[in-house]
């Protein structure tokens, strides 16, 4: 057998292997033979490089490059569920649909899970692309990250498949992985994720897919798309996908009846507590695909499903200890110190307090008893305190007054629930957060510095504030751990990319106290440049739509500071946007300017996102809901059909796109 021959023979065998095990659990070889087996393969394959496989086992290792992550538009939608927490909500469903349907149905009642939806699609039983959720309409291309994930076929098996089909599910960090990763996390003093589904969404998007193999993500298909699909339902599409190598879950049900359908939700509301990765509810669904098509969908979710969530888990614990963290704007946050406990798969040691209000709502006490819940099975919180268990508690727990970073008196401003540590210029944690802030994807958009990049330059003194990321060289980059020379290059072209950042980002970057991303580019549009921005009256501020006295008063004290002002003359020094682009201010008008406008439907000359900025940046105002005062509704295809009764209703105008667009 020459090389060729056996780097087929190879890549066959370890697909094999990878089913057996990821999908499953089954498998016959030891981990070590697996590892000399792939290992022989990527001998072979680097002596044979016109033998290239984009699908080759050897993918699931993954790479060291950084790249960016590229926008895709969703072939199909990805729309939302509806949701429902009581079995009268989903009595309603039932009926709702047999009498829509007004004929014999089967629901397919399968596993919600909670981790991360992804998209993947197949050419000739190849895998060529993955697709996240992003915002419905369009998503980032994570085809090399998916690639890694072992439970993923990246060739499917059998035959009978369609030449081009979708395939959708859930990307998810199993509860053992996600406590081994904060317990490393936490070693090397990097914050915890908050949970499975934020770890796995999380690791899914890193720039290094070598990285993102190690963590050992798992995916559970659920929903199969396409043209030529070779079953009528639902449940016969999985049945068929889990043939040709998909992972589907066996908590997959048909129910004929009402009963049947209690049935499975008491079931797994029980089996849940033993899953080894997180689930908070279940999906029910029309198994027939015609009759799926015949009931339609709204403009945010199908008609023919609906999700159940499952109530909160709840426990009780000791209370050993309140201790605080300070976030990026200087809000304190009281954290509950607990015993371990039990809660929705996973043990939670920590417990949000929220605000000095709560504890003084609950009178906790160290040594208390609390009950503890996970808020959407996210992040633990107390809810309240068993008073009759109260025996020899300790002393009563008193919200602090000074920073427990850097000891400046915390302030709280009237009306506000949070204290804050005032001291933005030197409190460690608020830097941190303040540099994380600004390079984020929504604001410079610096993807080579992540937490860890950030925590290292402020260690090493390389980066003290923002501005310090402009003066970074090669030089300094290269002697930081695990920062060798093309993660340093990496680093300064995308600092340099950064240049080119709207000024609305940059201002939203700078992290003002209540400045989002939308108040940011109502300030953008009402001045223009950062100098008629910093010298504003408080009377000027208040006059720009959406702009209120709290927000006024936050810029007014962010550019009172000298220091924050040296900070801008730095970053414009360094090459910053601090105005509107000619090009930028000739597409704004006020030509929709005091109008309310509804966005409904889906559009085919443009997406809802483009529609939407379309308003802002001609003076328009974006509002969810239909009213009196709601100017028009734009409505593309299935609008959502209580709009448009309520626009009946209330008179309210009807415009399609084509006619929008000519009012521009």
């Amino acid at each position: 057998m020459n090389s060729k021959e056996r780097i087929i023979q190879l890549r066959e065998e370890l697909h094999r292997h990878n089913h057996n095990y990821y999908v499953l659990n089954a498998p016959v070889i030891t981990d070590y033979e697996f590892d000399v087996l792939l290992r022989e393969l990527q001998d072979l394959e680097e002596a044979n490089p016109d033998m290239y496989d984009e699908t080759s086992p050897t993918m699931r290792v993954g790479s060291d490059i950084t790249k960016e992550f590229r926008q895709i538009a969703h072939k199909y939608p990805m729309l939302s569920l509806g949701n429902t927490y009581s079995k009268a909500e989903v009595a309603e469903f039932y009926d709702r649909i047999k009498k829509n349907l007004n004929e014999d149905f089967e629901l397919c009642c399968e596993l919600k899970f909670d981790g991360t939806s992804i998209s993947l699609t197949y050419v000739g039983g190849k895998l060529v692309q993955a697709v996240t959720r992003g915002d419905g309409e369009k998503g980032d291309d994570v085809t090399a990250n998916v690639k890694t994930i072992r439970s993923v076929p990246l060739v499917l098996s059998g035959s009978g498949y369609p030449h081009e089909f979708e395939i959708r599910g859930e990307v998810l960090m199993p509860w053992t992985v996600f406590e081994k990763l904060n317990e490393e996390r936490a070693a090397v003093g990097e914050q915890p994720f908050a949970n499975p589904r934020n770890a796995a969404s999380g690791t899914l998007k890193l720039q290094d897919s070598s990285v993102v193999s190690k963590r050992s993500l798992d995916a559970y298909l659920y929903f199969m798309l396409g043209e030529d699909l070779p079953s009528g339902t639902h449940y016969g599409n999985l049945e068929k996908a889990r043939a040709w190598g998909f992972k589907i879950s066996s908590l997959t049900r048909k129910c004929s009846t009402l009963d049947d359908v209690f049935s499975f939700i008491d079931y797994i509301d029980e089996e849940r507590k033993n899953l080894p990765y997180a689930t908070d509810g279940i999906v029910l669904k029309v198994n027939s695909i015609r009759q799926q098509r015949k009931l339609g969908y709204t403009s945010k979710s199908p008609r023919w499903a609906i999700a159940y969530k499952f109530q909160a888990e709840r426990a009780v614990t000791r209370l050993n200890e309140v201790t605080y963290q300070v976030g990026r704007t200087g809000v304190v946050t009281p954290v509950a110190n607990l015993d371990p406990v039990q809660l929705s798969g996973t043990v939670v040691k920590r417990a949000s307090l929220h605000n000095s209000d709560i504890i003084e709502k609950f009178d906790l006490h160290i040594g208390d008893m609390v009950y503890v819940e996970k808020g959407g099975e996210i992040i633990p919180k107390i809810t309240g305190v068993d008073v009759e268990a109260r025996f020899m508690v300790g002393e009563k727990v008193r919200f602090i007054t000074k920073c427990p970073q850097c000891g400046t008196p915390l302030v709280r401003a009237d009306g506000e629930a949070a204290h804050y540590c005032p001291n933005s210029a030197t409190c460690p944690p608020q830097i941190k957060s303040r540099i994380e802030h600004f390079v984020s994807r929504d604001a410079m958009n610096i993807e080579s510095i992540g937490p860890e990049s950030v925590e290292l330059l402020f260690n090493y003194g390389l980066v003290k504030n923002i501005s310090d990321i402009y003066k970074l060289s090669l030089e300094d980059l290269m002697f930081l751990p695990r920062m060798g020379q093309r993660s340093a290059e990496n680093v300064i072209e995308a600092v340099n990319k950064s240049l080119d950042v709207p000024f609305e980002r940059v201002l939203f970057a700078l992290g003002i106290r209540f400045v989002g991303a939308t108040v940011a580019k109502r300030l953008v549009r009402a001045f223009g440049n950062i100098d008629d921005l910093m010298n504003a009256t408080y009377e000027q501020l208040v006059e720009v739509e959406e702009i209120g006295e709290r927000i006024a008063a936050s810029v007014m004290e962010f550019f009172a500071n000298e220091t924050n002002r040296e900070l801008v003359e730095n970053l414009r020094n360094a090459g910053l946007r601090f105005e509107v682009c000619q090009e930028a201010a000739v597409a704004v008008s006020d030509k929709l300017k005091g109008l309310s406008i509804v966005v409904s439907g889906v559009f085919s000359l443009h997406s809802r996102d483009e529609y939407k900025r379309l308003i802002e940046d001609n003076g328009g105002k974006n509002v969810g809901s239909v009213s009196k005062s709601t100017s028009f509704i734009l409505a593309g295809e299935n609008m959502g059909p209580s709009k448009l009764e309520k626009a009946k209703k209330l008179g309210v105008r009807i415009v399609d796109e084509e006619e929008f667009l000519a009012m521009l």
